[in-house]
C-alpha cells in the first residue's frame, strides 16, 4: 500500500548528521513545491549511504504537504504497474476526473476495465493528471525509495512525469542505489550524488550511537574505510566491543564494510531463532506493507507475530504500521542468503496464500518461483499472466512471465516458442539483450519452418533495435524463402521488414538490392489481401521501386484511401513515413494535409509517441512550405521534446534542415548537412536524400546554380521514392541557369511522365514552371502563367511564390520591366511574408535592376516566446482548450495555465480573442 503521509506525528529520530548540504538541496526542493512550481531529483549513492534517511527528513519536516511514499521491492519487479498502483490506489476515485483516453488508460493499466492495451505514454500522462488534480488541493510530494527495484512499467510512468513537471506544485524524489546500465530511465532529471559523511560528522555519528567511549584513532580509521558509510558506521559499532572502540585491543581485519556488510547483518540474524528467520525470510520476499496477505503465508508456515520480537529487538525489523525492515540493505541480504530450498517454501506460502481470483498473477508469479522442474501446469498460469499483463499495457512484465514460462515448458518445441514470444515482447519494451539472450537458448535449427522462420525474423528485429539495417534484408529473404506454403502471413511480415530496412539502407545493404527485396515482397504478395494500410504502402512502395512511378500510382492512390478513411494501427515503420512517400510522390498536398491531422489525432489518443514524432516533423514541413516558418518551429520543438519523452537520442536531427534553410541560417544548414556526409551511421541514405533536398533549395535561393545541379543529380540517379520527384523541377532550373541544358531536358523528361501520372495541380503546376524554363519566347509565358494558376490552387505558398520569381526574372530579361516589376513585387511580398531572407533578397535585386527602388524589409522579429510557449499560443489562437492542448502537448492543465499567464503579459493582451487578433490568422 502506499504511505500518505499527512498530519500523523512524525515518529521519534536522531537529528541528520553532516548533512547540512544536503538539507539545503531538499528546502529548496519543498519550497519549489510550496510555491506552485514542480521539481524532480534523483538522489543515488552506495547501499547505506543515507538516500532512505533523507526521504525520512523531507517526511518529517512537510506538514503542510501531501506526501505519498512508496518504494520498490525485488520480488514485484516483474508485476507491470504494481508500484504505480501501490501509489495512486488511496485516489483512484479521482480517475472519473481524467481526460477519457487517460481514464481508459489507467483503468486498463491496473486491470480495472476491459479493453485494448494502453500506451505507456498515456498511463504517464493519466499520473501525470490525476498529480496535478491532487496538487490543486495541496501541493504534493511524492517520495520513490529504492527506484531501481520499480517494476520497469512503473518506472517509466514516473519518469514520464517527472520529465513533463513544471507549474502543478508537484515534487517527486527519487532514491537509487548507483546508476546502473538501466540509469537512461532517469537520464535528463536533475541529480545529486550523496556522498559519505565528512570526518568530524562521522565521528559525531559513531559517538553518538556508541554511547560508550571512542579513540579518536579509531574513528579515524573506521570512517576512512566505510567512506564515511552511515549505515555501515553505525552497523560496526553495535558490532565492535568496549575495548576495541576505545582503542585498547585491535579492530577485526578486515572490517565488515562493503560486500562484507551484509554479510554482519547475516551475522545477527543467524543468531535469532529458526522461526523467526523464518519470517524473515517470508517478509523479504512479501508485497510491501501486504501485512494481511504477510500473517496468512506466515500461519501456512506455522509462523505468528510473536516471532517477529526477535528481530524488532535485536533492530533488524522496526515496528510502525506493522513490521517493517529497518533498512532495504537488510531485506536484500536476507534474501540474497536464502537457502534455495527455504526460499522455494516460503514462496509457495506466498502463492497458497495469494487469493486466486483478486490477485491471480501474484499467485502464479511465486507458485513458479516455488517450482524447482519443468511443469505445464505452472507455466500455463504464468502464459495467462502474461496475457493479463499485456492487455494491461505491462510489456516488460509480460517478456519476464513468458521467459520464466518457458523454463518451466517440458517440451523443447513448445519452449521454444515461449522464448521466441518472450524475446519479441523484450524487444517491443526495449530490452534487446534480453531478447538476444532468450535466442540464444532457443534452438534456432528446430525442424519446425515457422519457428525457425520467426528465429531468423527476431534476429533482423534486434538489428533493427540497433539501428543495424544493413545486413537485415538478405537475411530476411533467406528466412522466408524457407518457409512453408502455409507460413504466408509471417513470410509477408518478414518480407515488409525487409523492405522498410532495404529503404534505409538503400546502397548500402548487404547480400542483396533494393530491387530484389522489392520484387520479393511483390511475389509473396501476389494472391494474398492487403488487410491493412500499412500493408497496402508496402505494396505501392515495393511496386514503386520494382515496376517504376507509373504502376505505383493506382497503388499509391489506393494505399492513400486507406489511410485517410481505413483503420489505423502502427506497426513497424510509422504510418507517417508511408503517408509522406504516398502524398509527396503523387504531389497530393491536400491529401498529405488531411493525412497528417488524422494521424496525429490517432496517434495522440493512442499514445503512439513515435509515429508523433513524425507527424509532427511532416507538419513543420507542410507549414515551411505555406510559407509559415514559426508554426514549423512550433512542429521542430513539439517534435523534439518527445524524443527526450520517448527516451530517443538527437543524432543529426535532419529535419531541422528545411527550417535553417528558408530561416537563411545559410552556415548552420551547411554544417548540419555536412553531419551526414561521409559518415557512417544507421539510415544515412535516407538522412542524406532529406539534406540533399534542403541544400538544392539553399543553394537556388543564393544563386549557386551548378552546386544545386550536382546535388540534384546525385538524387535523381538514385531516384529516392518521395523525395526525387519533388526535385525534379528544381533541377530543370539550375540545370538551365548553370547552362547544362542537356540535364535539364534529363530531369524534364522524367518530370512529365511522372506530373502527368499524377495529374494534381502541384504536379502539373512543377511541370508548367520547368517547361516555360526550358520553352521558346513564344510559348514560356504561357507556361508561366498555367504554372501559377496550378500552384494558386495548393497549398505550396514558396512555390507558387518562387514561380513568381522567375517568371518576373524571365520578364525582366525580356526588357519588359513593368510587367516584371508586378511578379517581382509579388514574389517579394510572399517571401516576406514566409520570412524567407534568402528568396526575399533575390527578389529585391532582380526588382533593383529593373530600376525600382526597394529598401531591404526587416522582417518582423518573433515574439520572445520559449518554444513551448510558442506551441501553446498557437493551440490557444486556434481555439483549444487548456485541457485540450495539455493533452496535446502531455503536459498538465496547471502547466498551461501557467504559461499563458506570462504569454499574455509578454504580448499585452488579456483574451483569447485579442491573442488571436495579435497573432493574426497568418501566425
Amino acid at each position: 500500500m502506499t504511505d500518505i503521509v499527512d498530519h500523523a506525528p512524525a515518529p521519534t529520530r536522531a537529528p541528520l548528521v553532516g548533512r547540512a548540504a544536503e538539507c539545503l538541496v531538499l528546502e529548496a526542493f519543498t519550497n519549489k513545491v510550496r510555491a506552485g512550481l514542480s521539481e524532480a531529483l534523483v538522489l543515488a549513492g552506495a547501499p547505506g549511504i543515507g538516500k532512505t534517511r533523507l526521504l525520512d527528513h523531507i517526511a518529517d519536516t512537510t506538514d503542510d504537504l501531501l506526501v505519498l511514499r512508496t518504494s520498490g521491492i525485488e520480488s514485484e519487479s516483474p508485476l507491470g504497474f504494481a508500484a504505480l498502483h501501490r501509489l495512486v490506489r488511496p485516489f483512484l476515485d479521482r480517475r472519473e476526473r481524467l481526460p477519457e483516453p487517460q481514464k481508459a488508460a489507467l483503468g486498463a493499466a491496473f486491470g480495472l476495465v476491459a479493453g485494448p492495451a494502453p500506451d505507456r505514454f498515456l498511463v504517464g500522462l493519466a499520473t501525470l493528471s490525476l498529480f496535478a488534480e491532487l496538487a490543486g488541493e495541496r501541493p504534493l510530494v511524492c517520495l520513490i525509495d529504492d527506484a531501481q527495484w520499480l517494476d520497469r512499467e512503473s518506472r517509466e510512468a514516473l519518469t514520464f512525469v517527472a520529465r513533463r513537471l513544471h507549474a502543478e506544485g508537484v515534487g517527486m524524489l527519487f532514491a537509487v542505489r548507483e546508476l546502473a546500465s538501466d540509469s537512461a530511465l532517469f537520464e535528463g532529471l536533475p541529480g545529486h550524488i550523496l556522498a559519505g559523511l565528512p570526518g568530524p560528522a562521522a565521528r559525531e555519528l559513531l559517538a553518538r550511537t556508541a554511547q560508550r567511549f571512542l579513540n579518536d584513532d579509531v574513528a579515524r580509521t573506521l570512517t576512512e574505510q566505510t567512506d564515511g558509510n552511515p549505515l555501515a558506521l553505525m552497523t560496526l559499532v553495535s558490532s565492535l566491543t568496549t575495548e576495541q572502540l576505545g582503542g585498547t585491543a585491535a579492530l577485526p581485519e578486515p572490517l565488515p564494510i562493503g560486500s562484507r556488510l551484509a554479510a554482519c547483518f547475516l551475522e545477527r540474524i543467524e543468531a535469532l531463532g529458526k522461526r523467526t528467520r523464518d519470517l524473515l525470510l517470508l517478509a523479504s520476499i512479501s508485497p510491501i506493507r501486504d501485512e494481511a496477505l504477510l500473517w496468512r503465508a506466515a500461519a501456512l508456515l506455522g509462523l505468528s507475530e510473536d516471532d517477529a520480537d526477535p528481530a524488532v529487538e535485536a533492530g533488524v525489523l522496526v515496528r510502525g504500521n506493522g513490521f517493517a525492515f529497518s533498512h532495504p540493505l537488510i531485506r536484500s541480504a536476507v534474501h540474497a542468503a536464502a537457502h534455495p530450498g527455504g526460499l522455494r517454501r516460503a514462496h509457495q506460502a506466498i502463492s497458497a496464500a495469494c487469493d486466486p481470483d483478486h490477485d491471480p498473477d501474484l499467485r502464479a508469479w511465486h507458485l513458479a518461483a516455488a517450482t524447482a522442474g519443468a511443469d505445464e501446469a505452472v507455466a500455463r498460469d504464468l502464459e495467462n499472466a502474461a496475457q493479463r499483463a499485456r492487455a494491461r499495457g505491462g510489456y516488460a512484465a509480460e517478456a519476464v512471465l513468458l521467459a520464466r514460462a518457458a523454463e518451466l515448458t517440458p517440451a523443447v518445441s513448445r519452449r521454444d516458442e515461449r522464448r521466441l514470444v518472450a524475446a519479441q515482447v523484450y524487444l517491443m519494451c526495449g530490452d534487446p539483450q534480453s531478447a538476444q539472450r532468450l535466442l540464444r537458448e532457443s534452438h534456432p535449427d528446430s525442424r519446425v519452418p515457422a519457428i525457425r522462420g520467426r528465429a531468423r525474423w527476431l534476429e533482423a528485429a534486434i538489428e533493427t533495435y540497433f539501428c543495424r539495417f544493413e545486413d537485415q534484408p538478405a537475411l530476411l529473404l533467406a528466412a522466408a524463402a524457407e518457409l512453408d506454403p502455409g507460413d504466408g502471413d509471417l513470410a509477408w511480415l518478414m518480407l515488409s521488414q525487409a523492405l522498410s530496412a532495404a529503404m534505409l539502407s538503400r546502397e548500402d545493404t548487404v547480400g542483396t538490392t533494393l530491387a530484389e527485396v522489392a520484387r520479393a515482397t511483390l511475389d509473396v504478395f501476389e494472391g494474398r489481401a492487403a488487410s491493412s494500410a500499412h500493408d497496402l504502402c508496402i505494396v505501392a512502395l515495393a511496386t514503386r521501386i520494382s515496376e517504376g512511378y507509373a504502376a505505383a500510382v493506382p497503388r499509391w492512390r489506393t494505399a492513400l484511401a486507406a489511410l485517410r478513411d481505413g483503420e489505423l494501427g502502427e506497426q513497424g515503420m510509422p504510418l507517417a513515413v508511408f503517408a509522406h512517400f504516398a502524398s509527396d510522390e503523387l504531389w497530393d498536398d491536400n491529401a498529405r494535409l488531411t493525412l497528417f491531422a488524422r494521424l496525429r489525432n490517432f496517434d495522440r489518443d493512442n499514445g503512439a509517441l513515435v509515429g508523433l514524432r513524425v507527424v509532427l516533423e511532416c507538419q513543420a514541413t507542410d507549414a515551411l512550405r505555406a510559407g509559415r516558418r514559426e508554426e514549423a518551429a512550433s512542429y521542430l520543438t513539439e517534435s523534439h521534446e518527445l524524443l527526450t519523452v520517448i527516451g530517443l537520442p538527437e543524432e543529426n536531427y535532419m529535419q531541422r534542415l528545411e527550417l535553417l534553410v528558408w530561416s537563411g541560417a545559410e552556415a548552420q544548414a551547411r554544417a548540419l548537412a555536412a553531419s551526414v556526409e561521409g559518415a557512417d551511421f544507421p539510415s544515412r541514405a535516407m538522412q542524406a536524400a532529406v539534406a540533399a533536398r534542403g541544400m538544392i533549395v539553399l543553394e537556388l535561393s543564393l544563386g549557386n546554380y551548378r552546386a544545386a545541379l550536382e546535388r540534384a543529380r546525385c538524387l535523381y540517379d538514385d531516384d529516392v521514392p518521395g523525395h526525387s520527384n519533388l526535385v525534379l523541377a528544381d533541377m530543370v532550373e539550375a540545370g538551365v541557369r548553370a547552362q547544362e541544358t542537356a540535364l535539364a531536358a534529363l530531369a524534364l523528361a522524367r518530370l512529365d511522365a511522372q506530373a502527368r501520372a499524377s495529374g494534381t495541380p502541384w504536379a502539373l503546376g512543377s511541370l508548367a514552371r520547368a517547361q516555360a524554363l526550358l520553352a521558346n519566347d513564344d510559348t514560356a509565358a504561357a507556361l508561366y502563367r498555367e504554372a501559377i494558376d496550378r500552384l494558386g490552387q495548393t497549398t505550396v505558398v514558396v512555390d507558387l511564390a518562387r514561380t513568381h520569381l522567375l517568371y518576373g526574372e524571365w520578364l525582366r530579361r525580356r526588357k519588359q520591366r513593368l510587367e516584371a516589376r508586378v511578379q517581382l513585387r509579388l514574389a517579394y511580398d510572399m517571401f516576406c511574408a514566409a520570412r524567407a531572407p534568402l528568396f526575399a533578397e533575390r527578389a529585391r535585386a532582380e526588382l533593383a535592376a529593373t530600376g525600382e527602388r526597394v529598401h531591404r524589409r526587416t522582417l518582423a522579429p518573433d515574439p520572445q516566446l520559449t518554444p513551448q510557449e510558442t506551441q501553446i499560443v498557437a493551440l490557444a489562437a486556434e481555439g483549444a482548450t487548456n485541457t485540450e492542448i495539455a493533452a496535446r502537448l502531455y503536459i498538465s492543465t496547471s502547466t498551461v495555465e501557467y504559461h499563458l499567464t506570462k504569454i499574455f503579459r509578454k504580448l499585452s493582451v488579456t483574451s483569447r480573442r485579442q491573442l488571436r487578433t495579435t497573432l493574426g490568422s497568418g501566425d
